[in-house]
């Protein structure tokens, strides 16, 4: 079995942590910015350093490419993104990068035979911080093979014609025109010129840690809807209203919220859900709200389970403090499971080098889950501290990013034997 070096992956996360350093331990790196251009560059410099060709796609994404001895076999490739939410952390997308780089280092270096072309590769915009929506290069290359509910909503032009969060003006072509990094539609992933692909990442959850263990064999990523719950009331005067006469539609809100919470709970203890965004209207201090909207978001592997929450919602009081309600679907998708095959290689990998491990499922969305549907797919998961992420305090040692990577590499090695 092979390990990759913990000098080397601990360099690369010092230097890819500068780039966007917001100053309190984490990272602000909007796709396609000055700062993620940086880290492309360093990424660009480290891989040519040890021999791997390096081309872009149309949408920016980028493969470093180190030459297996039968070239003519489809490439395996290993995949995460370097962008990041504002006031991210310093792991999440860009240990999969740094992995991916770990995993060419450590076979250049050891001069380990592989027949397969082996690529490490950064995805483009995957967080849609600054360019809504997330996982956007993969929803537009995978489009083809996605279900249709799912790829309506990465049209090619639509994604293009996304606007920057900040200005509101700017494009995400015309941030890809201006990035140097758009190259041709011909590089794009594809299941003819590529075998499988992997994503090592943290967990961005508790679960490892609570358990003591180093590495997380991820199954698949979890199903979830996403419902619309409305309360329609009536705007008064806040100081000239009695309380028997109002149709408060925020007090009702909060009645269904509490309705909601205590129906999903009788169900399957794994299931978990979040009410993350309110619009109350009119939003002001002096004036009774009259339409409040919040979302609820639930997940679970057993389809069934998310058919009873879809029951939970449609059954909720058609009335409450004198306010009506109302629901909306607003997307859904199904459990998405990563291919057996790849999962066994993991597993064997990690249960070969000795490392405590178990297996995980996703409740996040990666871009592993959207290319999944055209090829053979995985990912493998390292610990949060603490469970944290998409925040400064994101942190995981540099010993288990390194025996991340080190199972990573032995899984496409195992891979690449086939």
């Amino acid at each position: 079995m092979y390990k990759c070096s913990e000098d080397r992956m601990a360099d690369k996360i010092k230097t890819m942590s500068q780039f966007g350093d917001a100053g309190h331990g984490g990272i602000t790196r909007y796709s396609l910015s000055k700062e993620n251009l940086m880290a492309r560059a360093e990424f660009k410099r480290r891989m040519e350093a040890i021999g791997a060709k390096i081309k872009t796609d149309d949408m920016a994404n980028m493969y470093a490419t180190l030459e297996g001895s039968d070239p003519t076999l489809p490439a395996i490739v290993m995949a995460s993104h370097s962008d990041s939410v504002r006031n991210g952390g310093n792991y999440d997308g860009i240990l999969g990068v740094m992995g991916a780089m770990e995993v060419l280092e450590t076979v250049a270096e050891q001069k380990i035979p592989h027949k397969h072309n082996l690529v490490a590769m950064i995805w483009t915009n995957e967080e849609g911080s600054l360019y809504p929506p997330a996982m956007m290069s993969s929803g537009v290359i995978c489009n083809d093979y996605l279900p249709e509910e799912i790829g309506k909503k990465f049209k090619h032009e639509d994604m293009l014609a996304s606007t920057s969060v900040l200005d509101k003006t700017k494009t995400f072509k015309e941030a890809l025109e201006a990035s140097g990094y758009k190259g041709d539609v011909a590089n794009r992933l594809n299941p003819k010129d590529y075998k499988a692909m992997f994503e090592l990442h943290i967990e961005q959850g508790p679960i490892l840690e609570a358990a003591n263990n180093d590495i997380g064999i991820v199954t698949c990523v979890l199903g979830m809807i996403n419902y619309r719950i409305k309360t329609f009331g009536q705007s008064d005067h806040a100081g000239t209203t009695p309380m028997p006469y109002r149709k408060d539609a925020l007090y009702a809100a909060a009645k269904l919220l509490q309705y909601l919470h205590d129906e999903l709970d009788k169900l399957d203890k794994a299931l978990v859900y979040t009410t993350g965004e309110i619009v109350c209207h009119p939003n002001v201090h002096t004036v009774i709200p009259d339409f409040v909207e919040f979302s609820i978001d639930a997940r679970h592997e057993d389809p069934k389970v998310i058919e009873q929450v879809v029951e939970v919602i449609k059954d909720m009081p058609k009335e409450i403090v004198g306010c009506t309600t109302g629901y909306e679907r607003a997307w859904s998708r199904d459990t998405v499971y990563y291919d057996e095959k790849l999962v066994g290689y993991v597993t064997e990998a990690v249960n070969e080098l000795g490392y405590s491990n178990q297996r995980i499922n996703s409740g996040a969305g990666h871009d592993a889950q959207f290319v999944s549907y055209m090829m053979p797919t995985t990912m493998i998961f390292v610990p949060s501290k603490d469970g944290h992420s998409h925040c400064e305090e994101e942190f995981t040692p540099v010993e288990q990013c390194t025996k991340g990577a080190s199972v990573l590499l032995n899984a496409v090695l195992k891979c690449d034997a086939q």
